[in-house]
């Protein structure tokens, strides 16, 4: 046996003192006047041996219970295998409070268990000790070490969440905290349901930090989720149809039949059908959406599923803008063919500028820029273009029958592209249409020998290197490119082969191809932005800065209330970042002033713990290795003792006390019932 506070022997002097007080003490005897004292002799010395055994016995209940009170202040215990940490401790508890802690687990949910065990760690340690209690909302509140007291009070306060952290970023946070404690020892507890989806801790070699895992078991659900939503172009039309894909996963291993999705949307509710899929599968659904106006639009997908419906609902926002701008950069006079075209086009406007009169300011005012049979392209209108198809843009070039080919091979070299080598004024026909990328995909129908192709009476021929990521969109009959692709950055470069003017290609009186062109080129920007984000990983938000002055402050609004996020204005954009402020899904809108939408945007929950798939003891200890300590919460024991012995051994202050009690108690039955 050894004592955790062996200095508290020393009060084992004061057992001396009932010792003292016993041979010191006399009992003052009171005359009784008798006539004849012969009788009494026998009865006093009976009286006289009876008082000595009390005494002697109320002397050791004392000197026991006096033994015992010293022996609990020192806090004996029989050791374990390991030595016992004296001094204070920081102690690390980690609560999983994620959705998934929502199962039950008997009769109470996870989270209430896992509370209730975070106290009972608490509980289990010392008053001197220090705390960390730790959510997966990583506040700063949470990254400080907190007394007795106040820990307890942290763990009540612990609900719920939309957060989600993985195992290896929680371990790495509680090891930051601890690194700032000035305390004898550190521990780490982390009490979760483990699921496979977060649990990415491997062996743990820290033999500095000891580690302990407390796992909480729940009943095991089937469960769909909704994983994602897009459309198929990035620009949407007002009053066109436009497929939208709606991506449904079943993380189950028996199969899900009649699946019921609708689709909200413009205050409407569409059922999409009943889908059936497999275990463990996906299953991928395309609905038509009509889109109904301009603006922000907001829409969202449902999944009719139990019992685990947090990720059972995608809410997705979109703009739809009230018109699709092209511009026309023109050497000489417009191309009234070009002009025909797009102004012929619901909701498309051509604007014509001359390549001596450009501003290069307003180039992102456009969705499409097309460079009309220019014989230069500038260096600075080259960068200025290369920098507006990096953000988002596409520009479609038709060279110039007397192009300088130095200053187009500059400007394509940059991308890189292929470059033109020279002008060859030559019958050729387009013999091929790449039906399968999206400028041409789902235009035709049903491809009939009368689909007129473009025919050119002149082109230029290109120098091909297999390391330019070239994607012809139109070809000769000889295989050579009539027009290419080219992606850059957030936008997409259009290189035909032959000028636009009519006496060397007629591709302005092939409408079957001409104007669909047109019109999925200026729809593929890819400024669009994202329909949806998810909560808790704290992405960059962007929008449009709609205010001069850097002293405005945009506010966010929406279901979880109005809050003023942080913000950065470079330029015409402010960048967000929302630091954890959203927890409740749905819809927020950025505004400057009440009642004035400057961006919508739509927030979902993480699909992280929608694969109900938990670790049990077993698989963690042979998981994480012999290092860590692993309690199986299925015992429904306390942990404070199992925790004190853990630290210090078997303990046997308690049952110092329960002696003490009772030697105490022995003395009061002894003065109070035996009477001399």
């Amino acid at each position: 046996m050894q004592f955790l506070y062996p200095t508290f022997l020393w009060a084992l002097a004061t057992l001396a003192i009932p010792v003292i007080l016993h041979l010191f003490y006399f009992r003052r005897f009171k005359k009784v006047y008798f006539t004849n004292v012969r009788f009494l002799k026998e009865v006093k010395d009976e009286t006289s041996m009876r008082s000595k055994l009390r005494n002697f016995l109320v002397l050791a209940a004392r000197l026991l219970a006096l033994l015992f009170l010293v022996f609990a202040f020192a806090q004996p215990f029989i050791p374990q295998k390991t030595a016992v940490k004296k001094g204070i401790k920081a102690v690390s508890v980690y609560i999983d409070n994620s959705f998934s802690m929502s199962a039950s687990s008997q009769d109470v949910p996870l989270l209430e268990k896992a509370k209730q065990r975070a106290r009972e760690i608490v509980t289990a340690h010392g008053p001197e000790d220090r705390f960390q209690i730790l959510s997966n909302e990583f506040s700063g509140r949470q990254q400080r070490l907190v007394n007795k007291e106040d820990a307890l009070a942290m763990i009540d306060e612990i609900a719920l969440g939309p957060e989600v952290q993985v195992m290896s970023r929680v371990l790495a946070r509680q090891k930051q905290a601890l690194s700032m404690a000035q305390s004898d020892n550190e521990v780490s507890y982390l009490i979760s349901d483990f699921q496979r989806s977060v649990m990415d801790l491997t062996t743990y070699q820290d033999t500095l930090l000891p580690l302990t895992l407390i796992p909480l078991q729940s009943v095991q659900e089937k469960n769909l989720s909704i994983d994602s939503v897009w459309f198929e172009a990035p620009v949407r039309m007002a009053n066109q149809t436009t497929p939208l894909f709606v991506k449904i996963h079943n993380h189950s291993t028996t199969p899900v039949e009649n699946a019921r999705v609708s689709l909200k949307y413009a205050n409407e509710i569409k059922p999409l059908g009943s889908l059936s899929i497999g275990p463990g599968g996906d299953r991928v659904d395309t609905v038509n959406i009509t889109i109904s106006g301009t603006g922000w639009q907001r829409a969202e997908v449902t999944l009719t599923d139990y019992p685990i419906q947090f990720d059972d609902q995608y809410f997705f926002s979109f703009f739809v803008a009230s018109e699709i701008k092209v511009l026309a950069i023109n050497e000489a006079t417009p191309n009234r063919y070009l002009q025909a075209a797009i102004n012929g086009l619901p909701y498309f406007k051509l604007s014509d500028m001359n390549n001596q009169n450009l501003d290069y300011s307003k180039f992102v005012d456009y969705q499409l820029i097309v460079l009309n049979d220019l014989s230069n392209i500038s260096s600075g209108m080259g960068a200025e273009l290369k920098t507006y198809i990096e953000n988002g843009g596409n520009v479609l070039v038709f060279p110039g029958r007397n192009a300088n080919l130095g200053t187009y091979s500059a400007f394509l070299q940059s991308f890189p592209a292929n470059t033109p080598q020279s002008f060859e004024q030559v019958n050729k026909s387009v013999g091929e249409v790449n039906q399968g990328e999206f400028i041409f995909k789902d235009v035709f129908l049903n491809r009939s020998a009368n689909l007129r192709l473009p025919a050119t009476q002149g082109n230029f021929t290109f120098g091909r290197f297999n390391s330019r990521a070239e994607e012809q969109l139109l070809s000769y009959r000889d295989g050579s490119p009539y027009l290419s692709k080219y992606k850059q950055g957030k936008g997409n470069l259009y290189l035909c082969a032959a000028p636009l003017a009519q006496e060397f290609n007629n591709l302005v009186n092939s409408g079957e191809v001409f104007i669909p062109m047109l019109y999925k080129m200026a729809i593929s920007a890819g400024t669009d932005p994202r329909i949806a984000y998810i909560i808790g990983r704290d992405e960059l938000l962007e929008a449009d800065h709609q205010a001069n002055s850097a002293e405005i402050v945009y506010k966010m609004k929406g279901e979880g209330g109005e809050f003023i996020p942080q913000q950065r204005a470079v330029g015409a954009k402010v960048f967000l970042t929302m630091n954890h402020q959203i927890k409740k899904s749905g819809f927020y809108d950025l505004f400057l002033n009440p009642g004035q939408v400057n961006h919508s945007y739509a927030f979902n929950y993480n699909r992280r713990e929608s694969a109900l798939q938990y670790f049990s003891p077993e698989e963690l200890s042979s998981k994480v290795g012999e290092n860590v300590n692993v309690i199986s919460a299925l015992d429904t024991a306390v942990l404070t003792a199992q925790i004190e012995e853990n630290n210090q051994g078997t303990v046997l202050w308690r049952w110092c006390i329960i002696l003490t009690l009772l030697f105490l108690a022995i003395e009061i039955l002894l003065l109070r019932f035996w009477k001399v």
